[in-house]
């Protein structure tokens, strides 16, 4: 049985999800632990990855500094990014060389070959709650489909990084996120489109809610991997290889 093992962390500081992702990929690479998928949620942060250029944080560092916002450079792809509350952060953390990866050619599965799998597990993630989502050619990350004289919106920012063969960092997908905090950047350093989210293009009544869009992604990363995915409580019982994981299939929702 192939296996995919579940994370759930809630809402974080920043910087403690990068000592997590750390931790679990340390383990991944000493191959005490299988392929991984951590689920949280950030307090308000701007990320600068590898190609990002310091113009495109649009606010000042004193405005920043009086909402608490820091800021940090990290090694994951793109450009300039934020995280708050509303957004579903996702890290999968797989071994690329594992012998079970859906598309895989070669010794190892390529880095833009896996950016694609997220956006479909997006995708669906998207599908599951009403909202035709699909890929923008030459603009990594998941996007609303246009219609008529409505250009398509961002819904889900993408970013990896990989090390040894093993992926870091990884998606985040507006859920009911503020996106006025958007004006505090160009997204992705991308000027000509702007962002959205589930919450305004679901016409669901409830809007999904983060929990929701959790579970609904989990699953799909199940799906689109082939895997069943295994949730477990905490990080010690993911290092450890704990007993007490849950082994319940994560099904998608019903629509």
């Amino acid at each position: 049985m192939l296996v995919l093992t579940l994370l759930q962390l809630g809402r974080i500081p920043y910087a403690e999800g990068l000592c997590v992702q750390a931790e679990v990929v340390a383990a991944r690479k000493a191959g005490r632990l299988g392929d991984t998928l951590l689920l949280m949620e950030h307090p308000p942060v701007l990320t600068l990855g590898r190609s990002a250029t310091r113009a495109h944080i649009l606010a000042t560092d004193e405005h920043l500094a009086r909402r608490g916002v820091a800021v940090h450079e990290i090694n994951r792809g793109g450009d300039v990014t934020y995280h708050g509350p509303g957004q579903l952060v996702g890290y999968p953390i797989f071994d690329l060389r594992g012998e079970d990866l859906p598309g895989k050619r070669g010794p190892h599965l390529g880095p833009v070959d896996f950016v694609r799998l997220l956006e479909e597990a997006l995708i669906l993630t998207c599908k599951d709650f009403g909202v035709p989502a699909g890929r923008v050619a030459g603009r990594t990350g998941v996007w609303t489909l246009p219609g008529g004289t409505i250009p398509e919106k961002k819904i889900a920012a993408i970013g990896i990084h990989v090390s040894q063969g093993v992926t870091s960092h990884g998606f985040a997908l507006n859920v009911t996120t503020d996106l006025r905090d958007f004006d505090w950047i160009v997204p992705c350093g991308i000027a000509d489109r702007t962002v959205t989210s589930l919450e305004l293009q679901s016409s669901r009544d409830p809007a999904p809610t983060l929990a929701q869009a959790a579970n609904s992604a989990a699953a799909n990363f199940g799906r689109v991997f082939g895997r069943q995915v295994l949730a477990v409580e905490t990080l010690t019982d993911l290092l450890a290889g704990s007993e007490q994981a849950s082994a319940d299939l994560y099904a998608r929702p019903t629509k």
